[in-house]
């Protein structure tokens, strides 16, 4: 029997089921219905035994016929009519003495009701009763006689058979009958279009192969080396592997609760307002870099979900970062040593052509310059790679003819939160190195790069200004589109158009603001403004 139900299929499991349920709630129902009929029909017999009884207890002759036993053999013919008018089963009749002078049957006529039901009916009350008699169960109801003067000389009881369960079947075969085919066939329509549906609903896939194709996803996802959250149109996670929570450092089960609450910056419930794919674009979810793809779940065409296949950046990221900034120590010290020579020689050329005093002061004007910006540096600026940054782009600036500015009045303690040393150095490099390649196409002849970094309790400040050549209004605003770029250069295209694209993505990840301010032919301003303490 049980792998006869395990291999029925799920719409005949539904069918039967459904039709099961429909059948018995049916006769409950029904149950219900009889019990509140017969009550009803109770009710009705009983008010009907009720005037039939006060008719013969009331009728002008009885009470002095019951008194006069010449008379009595006339109460008989009497209550037999009552009993056939008014259709009930039997009238009796009783004096006080508890003598039958009418009953149903002729030869009790005379003898002594036993009973101690009517009792009460002797003692001037009327009430109804239910008891099981000779003939089955019936209804009777109890009325005392009363003569003229208002005394009791009898007592009238009258009586109606119920019909059985049985009697009540058959007589009402044909509508019950009628009914229940009626139930059945409806029933059993109801119930298959109801299974059919569902097996619709499940794409007409049976319950062990549900259960197996959920097995293999959950397996599938859980050996994925990417991470996978999939959230509901509710914002409810119903996918979050282990790879995932091992890039975001999550414990425990967080299947059921809303994604806003585990990962506030996942950016998947834009995907369920834009109704779109996004393709790998770079986010900053819970403090890790990650490389997205997300996708809208549909269901009959309809966006039911959202799901981010994503892997984790944030290491790859540092590395790259600290290679640049390694790149940055490099190329300073490639300048240095350029730098280096070229002073070198001008003492060299002095110190030939006799000029001894020329020599030494321009010794000491660059000893002291250089003293000066890395003493300042050492001071001010607590992170010695971004500190090397910034020595290496003044001293590329002068091999260039730019002059590199730092402002004195910058001051940097310590990092925003969310917020290292790598952002920054990543940062001012792309910003400062977008402020060359604007200066080289620029027709200024005092070219100029001001750099200052400030910071207080409250909030961190970055200007990078340029005096190059500027931007219209249209390419101000395309700036920070991923693979935008002005430079016309052959040379490493793949990476064109990424560079203010994450500084942007820096940006966010800080929580700060930036603003961009240019004009054709003036130069530009990169104003960037971060809360220290996240908010």
């Amino acid at each position: 029997m049980t792998d006869l139900l395990q291999n029925m299929r799920i719409q005949h499991k539904i069918t039967i089921l459904s039709l099961g349920i429909v059948l018995f709630s049916l006769l409950i129902g029904g149950i219900i219905v009889v019990g509140t009929l017969s009550h009803e029909k109770e009710r009705e017999v009983g008010q009907r035994l009720l005037v039939t009884a006060r008719t013969v207890a009331e009728f002008p002759t009885i009470p002095k016929q019951i008194v006069d036993r010449d008379q009595w053999k006339n109460i008989q013919p009497l209550t037999k009519r009552i009993q056939i008018v008014n259709n009930v089963s039997y009238i009796v009749v009783l004096n006080m003495e508890r003598i039958r002078l009418a009953d149903v049957k002729e030869d009790r006529v005379g003898t002594k009701f036993l009973g101690k039901e009517a009792e009460t009916a002797f003692a001037e009350h009327t009430f109804i009763q239910k008891v099981k008699g000779e003939l089955g169960n019936a209804l009777r109801v109890y009325v005392p006689i009363m003569d003229q003067d208002h005394r009791q000389v009898g007592v009238v009881i009258v009586g109606q058979v119920l019909p059985s369960l049985s009697d009540a079947i058959r007589s009402n075969k044909e509508s019950l009958t009628i009914t229940l085919l009626l139930s059945l066939l409806f029933g059993m329509i109801g119930s298959w279009l109801l299974a059919r549906h569902m097996k619709k609903q499940m794409l007409n896939l049976e319950p062990h192969e549900i259960t197996r194709q959920m097995i293999e996803r959950t397996a599938t996802f859980q050996a994925m080396h990417e991470g996978a959250i999939a959230i509901d149109k509710n914002l409810i996670i119903t996918i979050f592997n282990e790879q995932a929570k091992q890039i975001f450092r999550i414990k425990g089960d967080v299947i059921g609760k809303k994604i806003t609450d585990v990962i506030p910056d996942s950016r998947l419930p834009e995907i369920l307002l834009l109704d779109k794919p996004i393709y790998n674009s770079e986010l900053h979810m819970k403090d890790a870099l990650v490389w997205s793809n997300r996708f809208p779940i549909k269901v009959n065409n309809k966006t039911v979900g959202a799901l981010a296949i994503f892997q984790d950046r944030t290491e790859f990221a540092k590395i790259a970062e600290e290679l640049t900034g390694v790149k940055a120590f490099v190329e300073a010290l490639r300048l240095q040593n350029h730098e280096h020579s070229n002073k070198m020689h001008t003492i060299a050329g002095l110190l030939q052509l006799g000029q001894t005093e020329k020599a030494l002061s321009y010794l000491f004007d660059v000893t002291e310059q250089q003293e000066e910006l890395s003493d300042f540096l050492t001071e001010n600026i607590y992170d010695p790679m971004l500190s090397g940054l910034l020595l290496s782009k003044v001293r590329k600036g002068n091999e260039r003819g730019v002059n590199v500015i730092i402002d004195r009045n910058s001051r940097l303690t310590h990092f925003p939160e969310r917020m290292d040393h790598h952002d920054f150095v990543h940062m001012i490099g792309n910003l400062v190195e977008n402020a060359f390649d604007a200066l080289e196409s620029s027709e200024q002849t005092d070219r100029e790069i001001f750099i200052s970094l400030y910071q207080d309790e409250e909030t961190l400040s970055l200007l990078v200004e340029d005096n190059g050549s500027g931007m219209d209004e249209e390419t101000r605003n395309q700036i920070f589109t991923r693979g935008y770029s002005t430079k016309t250069s052959l040379v490493n295209q793949e990476n064109q158009g990424l560079g203010l694209y994450l500084v942007l993505n820096l940006v966010n990840k800080g929580k700060g603001t930036i603003q961009v301010e240019s004009l054709p032919g003036m130069g530009t301003s990169f104003i960037i403004h971060f809360p220290m303490r996240g908010e």
